[in-house]
């Protein structure tokens, strides 16, 4: 395998200051000895190889999984040998449940202690090969119930949520520790500042961290995250990840071999998660981060793409919102990728972003980040555009009117519809496919309804969340309803295979290497490519819901079969630009299999009267520009 190696050699006036603060640090960096900071970023000046590793315990106040002794939490910590010697250090913690079964980073690595002595030899991930050397501790965490740590996974409840919050008290001196001989471990090398990041599960408990408000967490790194565990099953009220997911996921990250011993664990998760009727009940309340973003204390930087089809992105969307609200600090990145980190779609660039994001909040350095753009969104293939906020200022919910026709697709107009145009009956096949549903866009088909617009005279650019509109009625007592935005017309595009990227075998280096326990640690990495090709359509964003949860997901509501009702829901958040001479296609469908959804039985024949039935696009520059691209 090939090695590029990315040279982090420091300039050798540099060197020659290894042992003090330069101009350019905050006023808390330039009292640590030690830190070195050039063009904004701490400098690699501390070793690696000789860095202190440590594993220590910590009793958190949680028994989950009841045998009457409340669990321990295990975290590895790796931090420059000078943090023995008077530095301060901010650390960066990755909590996560996938140490020892599926691995961390598109190479799925594993904690690894090659030699037995308690200590790692194997650090998943790039973080302590870059930053150590940098100033910072790494902290990698097990989640309750996973590796070396005690308890059972509940995959959302408090014990994981909070298993991060446990350590940040431990590192703050409000919690004890202990090492593996049972002697008391003080963190009194650290600053006082603590950093989460992780993807997916490692993200979704930097989330709940934040949620909780502890003191001494000064910043997230959220990617591809979970803010609401019930959003991430349903789709307004669609089971969409199949019966007892929250168990199932719960066996996946426990250790085989306490798999038996956290069955009862798993029998009570399947037992009360609802999927009966897919109502939000408080099963799921406590899973649900959203409603708690007003404690945030920390500032966040999220990661998302756009195409993600694990943890779709209104999971981003619904937390930025709360977050905008309560005057969270923030930035964003939005990929046209599937679900994968930064590190695999934008990496020179993400390592060096994040480098200046943790020290600014975590060393106190002043390097202008929090005065750049706030969001970076994929506009083509590793092509990016920046923007003051997001969604996209001047984007405002713009109706378009679904204009329907008997002998052909209907329309899309700012134009309200008329009383005298048709309505239109189709019926919900739950067998029919998302290529069934968007080819052919303006054939009549029985299971579909379709508007496309004219093909675009002006680009027309969308940034928010879409909602569509029907005024409907149904022939039965439930029904599912789904939507798709199509934009038609050739263009080379992200592709959702593989989420959209494809391994090479070339590896390049982001970080220092050592050998521990026999076995050389490193922070070389497979390079990773956008997969791209020309295609002549593609899916913009989507939806679904349940009919009997319209008003309320917590509620289940029967429909009285031919009353109509007006049954309007969210697609998944977008930023989008539809280009010029390209056509704008809504899709309405009753069952979504390809969504992931539970399909309904009922094949129910679902009839939509023109009046109120729309869909709202959130328009950069709103009407005008709708007007202007021809959707008059």
């Amino acid at each position: 395998m090939v090695r590029a190696r990315r040279l982090l050699a420091l300039p050798a006036a540099l060197a020659l200051t290894a042992t003090a603060a330069v101009a350019g640090a905050g006023a808390g960096a330039a009292d640590e000895p030690g830190v070195v900071v050039a063009d904004g970023v701490t400098q690699p000046v501390f070793g690696y190889d000789d860095a202190i590793r440590e594993r220590v315990f910590i009793t958190s106040p949680y028994d989950s999984d009841g045998d009457g002794v409340v669990d321990v939490i295990a975290v590895d910590i790796m931090r420059p040998a000078a943090s023995d010697q008077g530095l301060k250090v901010p650390v960066i913690m990755d909590p996560s449940p996938y140490y020892s079964t599926l691995g961390r980073g598109n190479e799925s690595e594993l904690k690894l202690d090659q030699d037995g002595d308690g200590l790692l030899d194997r650090w998943p991930l790039f973080y302590d090969n870059y930053f150590v050397p940098r100033g910072y501790a790494i902290v990698l965490m097990d989640m309750i119930g996973t590796n070396n740590s005690t308890g059972c996974p509940t995959t959302g409840d408090v014990s994981d949520n909070l298993s991060p919050k446990v350590v940040v008290d431990w590192l703050n001196g409000r919690i004890p520790g202990v090492d593996a001989n049972g002697d008391e471990v003080v963190a009194d090398w650290h600053n006082g500042r603590t950093g989460l990041i992780g993807k997916s599960y490692d993200g979704t408990l930097a989330n709940a961290t934040a949620a909780s408000g502890v003191d001494g967490l000064t910043t997230i790194v959220p990617i591809s995250a979970i803010s609401s565990w019930y959003d991430y099953t349903r789709s307004n009220g669609v089971v969409t990840r199949g019966n007892n997911y929250p168990s199932s996921l719960s066996n996946t990250v426990t250790n085989p071999a306490r798999r038996e011993h956290c069955r009862p664990v798993r029998d009570v998760l399947a037992a009360t998660d609802g999927d009966e009727t897919g109502d939000y009940t408080p099963f799921w309340q406590v899973r649900d981060y959203n409603p708690d973003a007003g404690k945030v204390k920390a500032s966040v930087f999220v990661v998302h793409g756009l195409n993600d089809e694990n943890v779709r992105p209104d999971q981003f969307s619904k937390w930025w919102y709360e977050l905008a609200e309560n005057d969270v600090p923030r930035k964003l990145w939005l990929t046209q990728t599937g679900h994968i980190d930064p590190f695999d779609f934008r990496r020179a660039e993400w390592v060096d972003e994040l480098h200046r994001w943790f020290d600014y909040w975590l060393q106190d350095i002043d390097n202008g980040i929090m005065d750049e753009p706030i969001a970076d969104v994929e506009r083509a293939p590793d092509v990016w555009d920046e923007y003051n906020d997001w969604p996209v200022p001047g984007a405002r919910e713009t109706r378009l009117w679904l204009r329907p026709s008997t002998t052909t697709a209907g329309r899309l107009s700012v134009t309200p519809n008329r009383p005298s145009d048709p309505v239109l009956s189709f019926v919900d096949d739950p067998a029919q496919r998302e290529t069934a549903m968007i080819t052919n866009e303006l054939a009549v088909q029985p299971s579909r309804l379709a508007y496309v617009s004219e093909p675009l005279t002006a680009p027309l650019h969308i940034s928010g969340t879409p909602t569509v509109t029907l005024n409907a009625s149904v022939s039965t007592t439930d029904t599912n309803l789904g939507a798709i935005l199509v934009d038609y017309g050739p263009a080379v595009r992200v592709q959702r295979a593989g989420d959209g990227v494809v391994t090479g075998t070339v590896e390049d280096c982001w970080g220092e290497t050592a050998t521990w326990g026999g076995f050389a640690e490193d922070a070389c990495y497979r390079q990773v490519a956008k997969r791209v090709a020309e295609t002549e359509r593609e899916v913009v964003t989507k939806g679904i819901v349940d009919a009997v949860n319209l008003n309320d997901y917590g509620t289940v509501t029967p429909l009285v079969p031919g009353r109509s009702y007006t049954m309007g829901f969210p697609l998944l958040p977008e930023d989008y630009v539809f280009p010029e001479g390209h056509r704008i296609g809504v899709i309405i469908v009753g069952s979504y299999r390809d969504y992931g959804s539970q399909t309904d039985p009922n094949r129910a024949t679902i009839t939509v009267d023109p009046l109120r039935t729309l869909i709202e696009l959130p328009i950069v520059g709103g009407r005008p520009a709708a007007v202007a691209a021809g959707l008059r």
